[in-house]
């Protein structure tokens, strides 16, 4: 029973952890593109952003990530599987790390947009976004599969996904193109 507790609140937190990695890489390109408005519109929308940033990532986005951490080790030892990992297991486990690493370039990001300091573009941004929606969908695949012929798929589906999404930023950023020079 107590197994039961730790998952529904290990999926409670990976949910929250992914809204606020969505949300908080919004937030970036709303920042990025607020840097190209005149003054004084430019400082209030930064100012604005800044604030948003710092409440959900450190009120939501980190804790959600900690505690997703914490409960997901406590499933592991309560089902006694850290001696015997599944094959499925390892390699959900390689992209949580992976999804770390991003939450941690993503705390650069923010780190930098705090004092001011915007190294991406908007559109870089925007392909830096979807980077956590291929992590999620590979994740979720894993989990509810646990096999790795599906797996395969769920790569194979996942990369032409990511090509989708590429193409579908591209068609998004010349119709934003098209529509400012008008």
């Amino acid at each position: 029973m107590p197994y039961l507790y730790l998952k529904a609140l290990h999926i409670i937190f990976v949910v929250t952890w992914f809204a606020g990695l969505f949300y908080i890489v919004r937030l970036f390109i709303y920042f990025a593109e607020a840097a190209e408005k005149p003054e004084p519109e430019r400082s209030i929308l930064q100012s604005q952003f800044r604030i948003m940033q710092k409440r959900l990532w450190y009120g939501i986005t980190w804790p959600s990530a900690i505690l997703t951490l914490i409960f997901g080790t406590s499933i592991v030892v309560t089902l006694g599987l850290y001696d015997q990992f599944p094959g499925w297991l390892v390699w959900k486990l390689a992209f949580v790390v992976c999804l770390y690493l991003y939450h941690f370039l993503c705390h650069s990001i923010f780190k930098q947009q705090q004092n001011g300091i915007i190294r991406y573009t908007s559109t870089q941004l925007r392909i830096w976004n979807e980077v956590a929606t291929v992590f999620l969908i590979a994740i979720v695949f894993l989990v509810v599969l646990k096999s790795a012929l599906s797996m395969v798929w769920g790569i194979v589906g996942l990369l032409l996904f990511s090509a989708m999404l590429m193409l579908a930023i591209r068609i998004y950023k010349r119709a934003r193109e098209a529509k400012q020079s008008r």
